[in-house]
């Protein structure tokens, strides 16, 4: 496939852009050559800058569950688009999108709209610390929850894909109050969780470094070594969230947070996050309470709109089933195509990692031990089949409503050739 008009926009882009990227997960580093550009998208279809069409499984990292330029989506932002773009001030939509997140979500009372997954669990760590006059927190090697200074370290998502788990320009002091365990190791928490805990904060389903699963009772124990040293767990769904299920993982592994971070799907493509939890936590922020945090563009009128938009779709009958279904067929293709190599898939719904190198991933160092290299050979392989993933190892692939099931058999088929040629 020709790459031309793209090479000719990242030759720009690396001249007033660093790294010629916007995102360092947009980058191609790990998989090798230079990342291609996207012109458009449309259901499942995405389209680069030299018209080569491909299967899309990034969907936008997680929000695109409806699929590209759903028509009621785009439809509910260009009628509110007529009416102001943005105000600065309170609406009755935003209401209303707070209102149906706090009758999805058992464990919130009460919710607050921010811009993006980092402010979200950012401000349910201040939120957190407020409420137990603590300082410390508790997060998972390999679990990303956003760029704030606190929660880079020993990051997933980009920062293990460029290889810098720990950035310069964190300050030291600010490191040293994030205490790192394993996921789906209790004892390592219990190793770290006292008096001086704040919270401890968890995606429920690993993403970044590749779909992880919660081992059995990971969760419930992780409530119980909260409860014990007086710390808020806080769940960090800003990607599983409405995706995996109508009111988050929580209700499907039934262990309620202190805290929710939600993003990505209640936006429906546009920048939004939110975080939320009993009042008793929420009355804290300010103006109810003394713990500070505000944005000008919380809540604005075309985020809500997409994301209620995507809320409707997601609230038709058969949504879930047929999320599960699509899933379901693509894990059977992979691991057909993989045969006895070494390599495996893990799944959890509508989300989906293919590991080469080892039998399982439980937590991030099994993940460091993946063979990146058989991964880029597969990637370049794929994406000349006209399948576009994730271009890192440590990723979650995303399958949405657009995925046709004719798609998901074009994608088996492409896989099984990309494999063979990766070897």
């Amino acid at each position: 496939m020709g790459k031309q008009r793209s090479e000719e926009l990242f030759e720009r882009a690396q001249h007033c852009m660093p790294g010629g990227v916007n995102s360092p997960v947009r980058a191609w580093q790990s998989v090798g050559g230079n990342p291609l550009f996207v012109a458009s998208a449309n259901g499942a279809t995405i389209t680069d800058a030299d018209g080569n069409a491909y299967i899309d499984y990034i969907g936008s990292w997680g929000p695109m569950i409806a699929g590209h330029a759903e028509p009621t989506v785009v439809e509910a932002v260009r009628e509110v688009t007529a009416s102001g773009m943005s105000f600065g001030a309170s609406t009755a939509a935003e209401v209303e999108l707070a209102e149906r997140i706090c009758r999805r979500f058992q464990s919130i009372d009460k919710v607050r709209l921010v811009n993006s997954g980092t402010e979200a669990t950012m401000s349910a760590l201040r939120a957190a610390r407020g409420a137990t006059g603590r300082d410390a927190i508790i997060k998972f090697a390999g679990c990303y929850h956003g760029h704030s200074d606190g929660l880079l370290v020993r990051a997933g998502s980009g920062a293990t894909t460029l290889g810098v788990p720990d950035s310069p320009g964190v300050p030291q002091q600010i490191g040293e109050l994030t205490r790192v365990a394993v996921f789906n190791d209790l004892e390592s928490v219990a190793a770290l969780c006292d008096s001086e805990v704040a919270a401890v904060i968890v995606e429920p389903v690993a993403g970044n470094m590749g779909v992880v699963p919660p081992e059995p009772g990971f969760l419930e124990g992780l409530r119980e070594l909260c409860d014990a040293a007086g710390a808020l767990l806080i769940f960090d769904e800003v990607m599983t969230g409405l995706r995996l299920g109508p009111a988050g993982y929580q209700s499907l592994c039934d262990v309620s947070p202190d805290l929710t971070c939600l993003g990505k799907v209640i936006g429906g493509g546009l920048p939004v996050g939110a975080y939320g939890g009993k009042a008793g936590v929420m009355d804290r922020i300010a103006p109810a309470g003394p713990v500070y945090q505000a944005g000008t563009l919380s809540g604005n009128p075309l985020a809500v709109a997409a994301g209620m938009a995507t809320l409707d779709k997601l609230d038709e009958p058969g949504s879930y089933e047929r999320l599960e279904e699509a899933g379901a067929k693509l894990e059977a293709g992979m691991k057909a195509a993989l045969g006895t190599r070494k390599a495996c898939v893990q799944r959890v719904g509508s989300m989906i990692t293919m590991f080469f190198g080892t039998e399982k991933v439980s937590a991030y160092d099994d993940a460091l031990a993946c063979d990146t290299e058989h991964f880029g050979r597969f990637f370049q392989a794929l994406i000349d089949e006209g399948v576009w993933v994730p271009p890192s190892q440590f990723e979650a692939w995303f399958v949405s409503l657009a995925h046709s099931d004719e798609q998901i058999e074009q994608t088996v088929a492409a896989i099984k050739r990309a494999v063979a040629r990766s070897d």
